[in-house]
């Protein structure tokens, strides 16, 4: 599975990284790269230290926001 090892990283770590909740953090397999006030900021980041290869940009966040999406029909509220 792609970014397997930087999700279990970001998992393993979270009780340390919530000190930086809100902030994105940026994980390059096992590695904590930094911490980011914006998504495009880390991804930039990333992209320069890492290049091409998987690193995983992520919310900090002690509850994850579920997200819906809906297929074909339009949802209306």
């Amino acid at each position: 599975m792609p970014l397997e090892t930087e999700l279990r990283t970001y998992a393993s770590k979270l009780p340390e990284l919530l000190a930086q909740e809100g902030k994105f953090v940026l994980i390059h397999g096992e590695q904590i790269a930094g911490f980011f006030d914006t998504y495009a900021d880390a991804v930039q980041a990333g992209y320069e230290r890492f290049e091409l290869k998987p690193f995983l940009v992520k919310q900090v966040a002690a509850i994850e926001e579920v997200q819906f999406i809906t297929v074909g029909t339009p949802c209306h509220i």
